[in-house]
């Protein structure tokens, strides 16, 4: 399937960020992740379909109500099968 990284940069660790994008993603049939970086950054892995990952992506750039997205940064990866969303 499509698969995408996505790091998301701002306001974005403290704010439900990552159980917020679970919930997206889920919603949306994707797989994947939604791990805090060192560096105060999220990274979203995502792989479904095309169409779902462009609703994530739009939907990142917004955020959870306390979050405040100042940028995400889009990877096109290889196809990838994956399978549940985690967070950590």
């Amino acid at each position: 399937m499509p698969t995408a990284r996505f790091i998301v940069s701002g306001r974005v660790q403290g704010v439900f960020f990552r159980a917020s994008a679970r919930e997206q993603a889920l919603a949306l049939g994707l797989a994947g992740h939604a791990k805090n970086l060192d560096d105060g950054r999220v990274d979203v892995l995502a792989s479904g379909s095309g169409e779902a990952l462009g609703v994530l992506e739009q939907w990142l750039w917004q955020g959870p109500p306390a979050a405040k997205v100042e940028q995400v940064f889009r990877e096109n990866l290889a196809e990838q099968d994956l399978f549940g969303f985690i967070t950590g």
